[in-house]
């Protein structure tokens, strides 16, 4: 049970970067799925009303399922939502699956991106819609739920044993929605062996292929038959698609852009790709965000050593030389790994990015607020430019990151102590 009392700062009392005493319980809600054994969130975003949705990755006694929440401003459970404020289920009866991320439509109805396991080895993006009080819309897809099946198995993804939502893997699924309603998704697919490549879908809004997308409904994106792993997606302001992720071993950093009809945009970066490396050393790229002014901000991390990673990229797909001489930015906290997994811009152009440390019990979240420019923010943090929050005496990893409209901010993970449970802390900005 959340504990209802709010406790509110005077302004002369807080810091940007500070846990907001007010949220939930001393500045983090635990965020309950009835009859759950393990939960992790995956994705969030808030509704028209300002409340927060959550998707998750559920453990039952009968495997994995998707969940799907909805909590108040305050973090406590909104019980009108759902059983109990949430919902769990699968994509396909008899089937387990996870979730990704969530998007509330322009109607008020709520989409659900996400994994339709298959069987203990494979995969198919999948989505669920839903309305306002968390029931299943009928009319889309089979009773509420859609599985995403290409031509010659495509869209066929390899399931990941290794590594849990949040770290990037195989099983990155993320979701946007065009201002005309279409739905834009990533899938990775392995032909065999080690041959993967990336999928970019759109689909229309009632789930079925998009046939003028790149004549097909989707476009393989592949760099130079190199192996292609995506993880994230983005839409530029003037409808043109941005798809992250790595290609390659060692890893090198991808970027590639596509216009709205799905052709490869050549005269991004080179015929259409950004390749990246840092210092030499491999990247995987896990957020992309358009600035203020207009440009790219990729985050990420390095790997040998693993630091959490930001690049500007200018708008021609070309590293900007005027933000720390057109190198990837490394960021080490102490002496543990770290990476950026989300990142969302404020109303006055500074970027807000989410992580965690890695390394059994340092792993704790990682807040931190950039300037334009990408350098820290000296306003954050009590002058670093980032916190790094311990929930307790356990594993904790953010996943997620939204602003509310009074500016606070909102960081989704999990922590690990004995079973995976899913939170939200709230911080000042």
């Amino acid at each position: 049970m959340l504990d209802q009392f709010a406790l509110e700062l005077p302004p002369a009392l807080t810091h940007a970067g500070q846990l907001d005493p007010g949220f939930a319980a001393n500045g983090k809600a635990w965020v309950h799925f009835e009859g759950s054994t393990s939960s992790l969130i995956t994705g969030l975003t808030l509704d028209r009303a300002g409340r927060i949705l959550v998707a998750a990755r559920i453990e039952t006694a009968h495997g994995s399922r998707f969940g799907l929440a909805r909590l108040n401003h305050d973090g406590s459970t909104d019980p009108g939502f759902g059983s109990h404020g949430c919902v769990i289920g699968a994509f396909e009866q008899g089937f387990e699956a996870t979730a990704g991320k969530v998007i509330e439509l322009p109607d008020g109805h709520i989409l659900l991106s996400g994994l339709h396991y298959e069987n203990n080895e494979h995969t198919l993006p999948a989505l669920a819609l839903f309305d306002q009080q968390g029931h299943a819309v009928q009319s889309f897809g089979n009773a509420g739920r859609h599985l995403i099946r290409l031509c010659g198995h495509l869209s066929q993804g390899l399931r990941d044993p290794w590594l849990p939502p949040g770290v990037p893997g195989l099983e990155a699924c993320d979701m946007q929605v065009q201002a005309d309603g279409r739905i834009l998704l990533l899938a990775n697919h392995h032909y065999q062996l080690s041959d993967h490549v990336g999928v970019l879908i759109r689909l229309l809004p009632d789930g079925t292929l998009d046939t003028s997308f790149n004549g097909r409904g989707f476009v393989m994106v592949r760099r130079a038959l190199k192996n292609t792993w995506l993880g994230c997606l983005m839409l530029q302001a003037d409808g043109h698609i941005v798809v992250g992720g790595a290609i390659d071993l060692p890893q090198h950093g991808l970027i590639a852009r596509y216009d709205s009809s799905g052709k490869l945009d050549d005269s991004f970066g080179e015929e259409g790709f950004l390749s990246i490396l840092a210092q030499g050393h491999s990247v995987m790229v896990s957020q992309i965000v358009q600035d203020a002014s207009g440009n790219l901000q990729a985050f990420g991390s390095s790997r040998d050593p693993m630091h959490s990673l930001s690049l500007k990229v200018r708008l021609d797909g070309t590293p900007d030389r005027h933000c720390n001489q057109g190198q990837c930015q490394l960021m080490a906290i102490g002496r543990n790994a770290s990476q950026w997994t989300a990142a969302q811009l404020q109303p006055d152009g500074k970027l807000v990015t989410a992580g965690a440390t890695i390394g059994g019990i340092e792993a704790d979240f990682v807040l931190a607020r950039h300037l334009p420019d990408a350098s820290l923010d000296p306003d954050f943090g009590e002058g670093k430019g980032w916190v790094r929050t311990r929930l307790g005496y356990s594993l904790d990893t953010a996943t997620a990151l939204v602003l509310q409209s009074d500016g606070r901010i909102l960081v989704g993970g999990y922590s690990l102590q004995g079973h995976y449970r899913a939170v939200i802390a709230r911080y000042w900005a």
